[in-house]
């Protein structure tokens, strides 16, 4: 039989703050096409809240303005 090996303990790791919560000043615009680019994969895909480490609520929010922002071309469908 093999031996297990045990993963770390998620007490080693310190939680992940949402990006919007800490930055209050920070608002989710559409237009604001930097801060977007921040949450969006390599291949154009936006990312999930695993990975960006924004809550919920912001990540409803900023998925709604990445859309709007492809809608507008502002930001691409797809990444080539």
């Amino acid at each position: 039989m093999a031996v297990r090996q045990t993963r770390k303990t998620q007490q080693s790791r310190k939680p992940r703050e949402c990006f919007f919560c800490k930055n209050i000043n920070t608002e989710i615009d559409y237009k604001d096409v930097a801060l977007l680019r921040r949450f969006i994969s390599s291949y154009g895909k936006i990312a999930p809240r695993k990975r960006s480490g924004v809550c919920a609520s912001h990540q409803r929010k900023l998925s709604l303005a990445i859309k709007r922002a492809r809608i507008m071309a502002l930001l691409p469908f797809v990444i080539q």
